[in-house]
């Protein structure tokens, strides 16, 4: 076990994997990138935007940027778009939207962001901008759900977008081939011996530097929120709406909170789920979303319980320890899987973290674990594989790369060695069903000690008087971003805050008709829902 996590893949509910229905599964959402699992997308808004003042500039010093801001947009088929979604159908139409790569020189090098679109079936009020969170994660095939299988698709062009870097966005980030990918997913777990986190450093060190050579630093230097933000108000207006609405997850309120931050006065209507403090810290926040990933666990414990077939047993005081005890029987010895493959150590606990995310998965969950208690694992592998974005042909999204890309850009880089040690101490205390065991009071520098491009942002509370109002959405046994983190952002920008009591990740489009029925309420009539609270399967 290692010092950090990776949430937010999939993202409910636009990216539950095409998985078999299993018998038993109660009703749907990734974790773990390349060689740690590094936790991202912690929310650290860029303090430059923090006092109001460079928002003001962005929206009124429009002039060099006049030839972004004012382009026209193509529509046509999502054909060549695929790398950023399988499901580009139902009559989605893709474009793409030219934006400077780097800000400061707008007649330099240019990015290509592909965004699609589901269009309004009715009275038609503007976009809607959604974002499924990552960071790292595609978007184009959002509009196929939130276009056409809510109401939002009557009244609103339902706009996905792959962010600068990502998916079907060019240029790409690119650090991990295939080949690597799956080496490293044969994983055992981490020697933190001082020689093997010497072993880890240099191969960290490695790695950074193909993802240097393979995406180029001037890429690398200008993948953050902050850049990502600024795309977003270009699409804004290149679609024709003097004023953003949006719908963000998970990640995406970061996006969503920066934005209102850098450009207050082109918000109509957002909606944050899963929501990211920017007052947390690096290590306050690992520990907290451990703690939460251990509460959804115990979560599935006491549901698997209640059947005599459960692989874990009876007795949910005795399923952490009945899982470890499960799963470190894979450790230098891979359960078998019909592709030949094998189902590693580290794989599993991927594919058991998948599972926190929403109880539509805890069928799958059980049906694994059943399988490893035989010497088997394909329904674990398959979930591993759509936790790393892997597709039927063997290849990977670039998610992953993605991911740590960003948030080396984003996020102070951890480089006290001492406070690493206590952190992975305090990791595996906070969620001991992912300890193995294995702890040595020592930990690795994180990847993002050894990149090679400048921080842009830190942790600080966010204050911005004039806004119009928000709303935010928080799942009560949140595993990946915990519930009150959300409670601390609706604070920090006075919005709304819908409270959805549930074990998952996300609630808005995937948890029944009383938090949907408000959230479009508001998009749609701009109608304040104040503070509601919400059970699973209440009617409006």
């Amino acid at each position: 076990m290692t010092d950090t996590l990776v949430f937010d893949t999939p993202v409910l509910p636009f990216e539950v994997p095409n998985l078999p229905v299993t018998q038993g599964a109660p009703e749907k959402p990734r974790r773990r990138g390349r060689k740690s699992r590094l936790v991202i997308g912690l929310i650290s808004v860029s303090t430059l935007v923090g006092t109001g003042i460079l928002s003001h500039q962005l929206q009124t010093a429009a002039g060099p940027l006049d030839k972004f801001y004012n382009q026209t947009i193509q529509w046509g088929s999502c054909k060549g778009f695929e790398m950023g979604g399988p499901e580009l159908n139902h009559g989605l139409q893709c474009a793409r939207v030219t934006v400077p790569l780097d800000y400061s020189k707008p007649d330099g090098e240019t990015a290509s962001i592909a965004i699609s679109r589901s269009r309004a079936t009715g009275n038609k009020i503007g976009s809607i901008l959604v974002n499924p969170g990552g960071p790292g994660g595609s978007g184009l095939s959002m509009p196929t759900d939130a276009g056409y299988s809510s109401t939002l698709g009557e009244n609103f062009d339902v706009i996905g977008f792959d962010p600068r870097g990502i998916g079907a966005s060019t240029p790409a980030i690119k650090c991990t081939t295939t080949s690597e990918m799956d080496q490293s997913r044969q994983s055992d777990g981490y020697d933190n011996t001082p020689a093997g986190i010497t072993a880890q450093e240099a191969s960290t060190k490695a790695w950074v530097s193909s993802c240097v050579k393979r995406s180029g630093l001037n890429l690398l230097a200008h993948v953050g929120t902050r850049d990502v933000v600024r795309d977003m108000d270009i699409i804004r207006a290149v679609l024709g709406d003097d004023k953003l609405t949006y719908v963000g997850y998970s990640y995406g309120t970061r996006l969503g909170a920066t934005y209102a931050e850098m450009f207050p006065d082109n918000v109509r209507a957002m909606v944050l789920d899963g929501a990211l403090d920017p007052t947390q810290n690096r290590s306050d926040q690992l520990v907290k979303q451990n703690r939460a990933f251990q509460q959804a666990f115990d979560d599935y414990a006491a549901y698997c319980a209640r059947f005599a077939t459960c692989p874990l047993g009876n007795d949910p005081t005795k399923a952490v320890s009945n899982y470890r005890v499960l799963i470190e029987s894979l450790i230098g010895n891979p359960a078998e899987t019909k592709d030949g493959r094998g189902l590693s150590y580290g794989d599993a606990q991927t594919a058991v973290s998948l599972a926190m995310y929403s109880p539509a998965l805890w069928g799958y969950l059980t049906q694994g674990l059943s399988e490893v208690t035989q010497g088997t694992g394909d329904t674990l592998l398959m979930l591993a594989d759509a936790s790393y974005g892997r597709r039927a042909d063997g290849t990977y999204t670039n998610e992953l790369d993605a991911r740590i890309a960003v948030r080396c850009v984003d996020d102070p880089a951890a480089t006290d060695r001492d406070a690493l040690g206590k952190l992975d101490t305090a990791i595996r205390e906070a969620a001991p069903f992912e300890d193995d065991g294995r702890g040595t009071g020592l930990a690795p520098l994180d990847t993002c000690a050894f990149w090679p491009v400048p921080t842009t942002s830190k942790p600080h509370a966010i204050n911005i008087p004039a806004l119009p109002k928000i709303v935010v959405v928080s799942t009560t046994h949140d595993p990946a971003t915990p519930y009150q983190a959300g409670v601390d952002l609706a604070r920090q920008l006075r919005a709304s805050l819908l409270t959805y009591q549930g074990t998952q990740h996300g609630a808005f489009l995937n948890s029944g008709k009383c938090i949907d029925d408000a959230v479009i309420a508001y998009l749609r009539d701009l109608k304040d829902p104040g503070n509601l609270t919400c059970a699973p399967d209440t009617k409006s």
